[in-house]
């Protein structure tokens, strides 16, 4: 059984689980690249034969998708139970809200120890302006109820846009009130210098597109 919160290992992996993913990021490879341009975004389901492979081998999994989110995965539950069982750290980046409260609770007994990152892109009320889809206000109250099932704090990630950039304080203390750590993250995914997502403030602009 996990007994720490190391985050770091040797054997380690980032898997993409699926090809789904409810949120539609303006600046995600999954809009830009496929379904801009009416093409369907290729991929499927992680194998339960592929992730037994995976998962006696790797010490750390990352379940941080670039084209899906892990929690559309539909085995996703006995994936984190398997996971744990063989005593494998994991890492949870989960944007995606169209799941239940009482399956997000099922997720976390299945893997106590496992590290989740919430990425709620402002205030909640808010983030639905770049995470398209979202419902921020139901993902915060998500993540302020895993911390009751939770041994490793969960995290808020932020990053910082246009329409958020003069909220962070604000969502800072409200992190702090739930007990999860707030990570603040600047990107340099624009679409140009006129990209109506990228901040205006001088501490945030960044000149790499």
């Amino acid at each position: 059984m996990i007994r720490d919160n190391t985050f770091w290992n040797r054997r380690s992996v980032n898997l993409d689980l699926t090809h789904r993913c409810a949120i539609e990021c303006p600046n995600c490879p999954r809009q830009f690249i496929y379904r801009n341009k009416g093409l369907k975004v290729p991929g499927q389901d992680l194998s339960d034969s592929n992730f037994e492979k995976i998962v006696n081998f790797m010490q750390y999994i990352d379940f941080e998708g670039q084209y899906s989110d892990p929690v559309h995965h539909p085995k996703f539950i006995e994936f984190l139970e398997k996971s744990y069982a063989k005593n494998v750290r994991v890492e949870i980046h989960n944007a995606s809200s169209v799941k239940s409260l009482k399956w997000y609770i099922k997720a976390f007994k299945a893997h106590p120890y496992a590290r989740w990152v919430f990425s709620i892109d402002g205030l909640p009320k808010d983030s639905h302006q770049y995470r398209i889809n979202q419902d921020g206000e139901k993902l915060f109250n998500v993540m302020k109820e895993s911390v009751n099932y939770l041994e490793i704090k969960p995290t808020w990630q932020y990053i910082v846009f246009r329409y958020n950039q003069n909220d962070i304080d604000e969502a800072i203390q409200l992190a702090d009130s739930i007990g999860v750590n707030f990570y603040k993250l600047i990107s340099s995914r624009w679409s140009g210098p006129n990209d109506p997502y990228k901040p205006t403030l001088d501490e945030f602009r960044l000149e790499k597109q």
